[in-house]
């Protein structure tokens, strides 16, 4: 079903990453940036200011992908799906709305979750709930060992064994964190932190 342009020639275009559920931007489409987006699954709107169509990241390369399109009960607003290939904000951010576009479904924070529940639920047989029982300095510790075997399968031959050992280390580096009451998510605000601040020129 087709918006009803007749009606209204501009009609506003919420942009939702569908992976993460977050919504990232607002703009504005008329037909022909409706249909621009159709055909070339790389979302367009209008400019008010400019009076001309604009394909988002026509000038930084992030664009934004289209999945879907939902019209609203009224056929006067749009729901565009779409996945980022960066930033989507000018000023840099993930969002217009300054706020991280995390994935709700990436199994890292599926993981967390997981692990979280066993520090607060201690199951019996969980290997997760015994490290906790453990203590704090036998987690860290299993994070160093784990450390090693990365660095040991990182100059080896065998990518398998790498990746066995890596996960072991992003496991155990969360049950650190957890025990230390710190979440993925600031972690995860610290890299973005460095990136736009300071280390733009080296990363």
């Amino acid at each position: 079903m087709r918006p009803n342009f007749k009606k209204h020639q501009l009609i506003p275009a919420i942009v939702q990453d569908p992976r993460s559920g977050n919504v990232l931007m607002m703009a504005y489409m008329n037909e022909e940036a409706f249909d621009k987006t159709i055909t070339s699954r790389k979302v367009t709107f209008y400019s008010r200011s400019r009076q001309l169509l604009w394909t988002k990241g026509e000038t930084s390369g992030n664009y934004l992908e289209l999945k879907e399109i939902r019209l609203d009960c009224d056929r006067d607003t749009l729901l565009i799906k779409a996945i980022p290939s960066g930033p989507v904000c000018h000023k840099g951010t993930d969002t217009c709305f300054n706020e991280p576009n995390l994935s709700n479904d990436s199994f890292l924070f599926t993981l967390e979750q997981i692990i979280l529940d066993r520090f607060q639920n201690p199951v019996e047989h969980s290997y997760t709930s015994k490290l906790f029982t453990a203590g704090k300095k036998k987690i860290a510790q299993k994070v160093g060992e784990e450390a090693s075997e990365v660095i040991l399968e990182g100059i080896g031959n065998s990518p398998e064994r790498l990746k066995e050992e890596t996960a072991d280390l992003l496991y155990h580096t969360l049950v650190l964190l957890a025990v230390n009451n710190i979440s993925l998510v600031e972690v995860l605000d610290v890299l973005r932190h460095r990136h736009d601040k300071n280390f733009k020129k080296v990363i």
